[in-house]
């Protein structure tokens, strides 16, 4: 086991979501000997400290306050919607703090955006120290700029160096979901993108949107507020978003770079057509991101967690906590074979 979640700030320091004690206000330090459970599906989760092994040295952990950046901006408790302070602590430098700029980079090469072979952590760690990829943009100019610079490196040869661009330029093209989920505005994930993205239909009307609501357009952000599963954190991240000139300039750069496909409309006459599906477990003959889309363009739901709403919990081998759910609540669970005889319809 190489990691375990720890929640939050508030958790480390024995303190609850709404401010009750936990661990019986037990915190938890470094060099402590912890109890883990596997929680959910997959995480394992520190639940409880073993005091009587805690080291004499050992002092409570503090939060930064800044960034270790060369910034070295402000690091704050974000607001929720509701304007309480939230659990999570963040950097407020955005794009202009060097290690979000390459998180960023890693979303946006990640399989679930661009989905770019070949481009993974180590190789964007390495192009953004050497200077040739600080933005989205520049990786799609990387042949022409730094080709030669790249043969030079070493692991780089001839081969996985025409095998990488290749790869750039199968990306050249992509859904409007997919890019609107990489651009990596703040609280929009992939179902949120997507949603987005069916609700706008294509990148010039989203794009206009987000323009709009930055002024401050009220109207354009109460039609955003009516689209299905968007509301007001939203509407905020994206108003901050293109809000912000250099995430403006980012975004014109790319978009000179490739091109987005409108979105595909969901089907309404499909077997799953309004139903809400989960899935649990391994799946075989494709992965569960791509099970997910599936479903979705059939018009379903793909939700992350079981409740008396889900219609069909789609279980495959290691199936754990959601297939409990499942029966718990009388919901039809059906194999991947099963699944599939079912959207063939």
């Amino acid at each position: 086991m190489q990691n375990v979640t720890l929640h939050n700030e508030d958790y480390i320091k024995g303190i609850g979501g709404k401010g009750e004690t936990l661990l019986e206000g037990r915190d938890i330090r470094i060099g402590d000997t912890v109890i883990v459970q596997r929680a959910g599906d997959v995480i394992p989760q520190i639940v409880d400290v073993v005091i009587d092994k805690r080291p004499k040295d050992a002092k409570p952990y503090k939060f930064p306050k800044k960034c270790p950046c060369h910034l070295h901006t402000d690091v704050v408790r974000e607001e929720t919607a509701t304007g309480e302070e939230g659990a999570r602590t963040r950097c407020t430098g955005e794009f202009a703090c060097p290690f979000q700029k390459i998180e960023h980079l890693k979303l946006f090469c990640s399989r679930r955006a661009f989905d770019i072979e070949g481009l993974g952590e180590k190789q964007i760690e390495l192009f953004f120290e050497k200077g040739w990829v600080k933005e989205p943009a520049d990786i799609f100019a990387l042949e022409k700029k730094h080709r030669n610079d790249l043969l030079r490196e070493e692991g780089f040869g001839e081969v996985s160096v025409r095998n990488l661009f290749n790869a750039i330029d199968a990306r050249r093209t992509i859904s409007l979901d997919r890019f609107i989920y990489a651009l990596g505005i703040r609280h929009v994930g992939e179902t949120t993108a997507l949603a987005l993205a069916r609700g706008y239909g294509s990148w010039q009307a989203f794009h206009d949107a987000g323009l709009k609501i930055a002024k401050g357009d009220a109207e354009t952000a109460a039609e955003m507020d009516a689209l299905d599963q968007i509301g007001d954190t939203v509407i905020e991240a994206v108003r901050a978003y293109f809000g912000e000139s250099h995430n403006r300039g980012i975004v014109e750069r790319l978009k000179k770079q490739v091109e987005v496909l409108d979105a595909e409309k969901a089907k309404t006459d499909s077997a799953i057509a309004g139903k809400t599906v989960v899935f649990t477990g391994s799946l075989e003959k494709m992965t569960r991101e791509e099970a997910k889309a599936q479903a979705e363009r059939l018009g379903a739901k793909a939700a992350g967690s079981v409740s008396k709403k889900t219609d069909y919990v789609i279980a495959g081998p290691g199936a754990g906590s959601k297939l409990a759910e499942a029966k718990k609540h009388g919901v039809k669970v059906l194999t991947e074979d099963e699944w599939l005889k079912l959207i063939s319809r």
